[in-house]
């Protein structure tokens, strides 16, 4: 008979930390790509807003980039990689006008954490996240 004394214990705490390491990582990914989802989605909802409540075109687009700063840094989303598209219904009518509807699309990459920068890991370690809105511009945009 082998003497098993004191084993169980180790057995434990190597199946315990092969277990919990990729667990926590996993809590840790999920949270970093759940904080962006949640900025694009802030940003597109606030862009359309303020592009459709804007008295004109200029106002509309200077509100907008202000928008994309302002909650691109409270999510600790990188506003360079960023990208905005802004689309109108109906399309005859230019974008945006008076009683179109304005959708925001906004489309980013998470990079996940603790992916070393070594042959180029960072670049491939990441997550598209994409997030849109959509707002119905005013019968009198752009009269005031």
């Amino acid at each position: 008979m082998r003497d098993d004394e004191g084993s169980a214990a180790l057995e434990f705490i190597t199946v315990g930390v092969i277990l919990l390491v990729p667990l926590v990582y996993l809590i840790i990914a999920l949270g970093a790509i759940q904080e962006q989802m949640l900025g694009v989605e802030a940003v597109a909802r606030h862009t359309a807003r303020v592009i459709a409540l804007a008295p004109g075109e200029d106002a509309a687009v200077s509100r907008s980039e202000r928008v994309l700063v302002t909650v691109s840094e409270q999510y600790g989303i990188d506003p360079d990689s960023t990208v905005v598209s802004v689309s109108c219904t109906p399309v005859a009518a230019g974008c945006p006008s008076a009683g179109a509807l304005v959708t925001v699309t906004v489309a980013s990459t998470v990079s996940l954490p603790m992916v070393p920068a070594v042959l180029g890991l960072q670049d491939v370690a990441t997550v598209a996240v994409e997030g849109s809105s959509t707002q119905k511009a005013s019968r009198l945009w752009g009269s005031g």
